[in-house]
């Protein structure tokens, strides 16, 4: 993954990403995006409900994300246990390319972009506990380049691999877990990548599907 990649996220992140996980938006910047979206299959029947969408500086939809289960809390509220919730990012497949201007390159994006943007939304809803408030920051900023370091080694031994349906054809997963949930990153026959994070509800389970009506998840 280009180090372009990861300021981009970041940037977009700070923009209207996943860095602010309780602000939230209409559908309004999906149905902007030239991408296809991604969420749990039909086979998960519970509340569906919309997240954020991450730009580029030029206002296109590069990313966002849409919930499924029980809309998470900060993890040490008391509540992480009886939360059930799996967070599906979809990232738009674009290769190095030139800004429109013509003066730079535009990042690339890659499955380790997936996998770094699930990794930074886990952290979002984590908080241990017996933290200081004042702490949280230094903590968060560690464990963001702690993400930063794994999504960039999928083959490292922190990783494993799993396959999971994705629009009903097995598609092979990069998977780990951690004392605060699980986070996984794949790629698409449909031209985006795909990565997830989520509390309580097992990935093995899981199969991803193009969303046909993100009108039908709630804002």
């Amino acid at each position: 993954m280009e180090t372009t990649s990861r300021v981009g996220a970041q940037a977009s992140a700070a923009e209207g990403g996943q860095s602010s996980p309780f602000a939230r938006r209409t559908v309004d910047g999906y149905l902007q995006a030239s991408f296809p979206w991604y969420g749990l299959d039909e086979a998960f029947t519970g509340p569906r409900w919309l997240m954020q969408v991450g730009t580029s500086a030029d206002g296109a939809v590069e990313h966002g994300s849409t919930g499924h289960g029980d809309e998470p809390s900060v993890r040490n509220e008391g509540t992480e246990d009886k939360e059930r919730f799996a967070v599906v990012v979809t990232i738009a497949a674009n290769p190095v390319r030139r800004s429109p201007d013509g003066t730079g390159l535009l990042e690339a994006t890659s499955v380790s972009s997936a996998a770094w943007l699930a990794g930074e939304g886990l952290l979002s809803f984590t908080w241990p506990g017996q933290m200081d408030h004042t702490l949280r920051d230094d903590w968060l900023k560690q464990q963001t380049e702690t993400a930063w370091v794994l999504a960039d080694d999928l083959t490292g031994p922190a990783w494993s691999t799993l396959s999971l349906p994705v629009d009903g054809v097995p598609t092979p997963f990069h998977y780990r877990e951690s004392e605060f949930g699980w986070v996984l990153a794949g790629s698409t026959q449909a031209g985006v990548h795909v990565g997830a994070y989520g509390r309580g509800m097992s990935a093995y389970g899981l199969g991803f599907a193009a969303i046909k009506n993100i009108g039908a998840y709630t804002a």
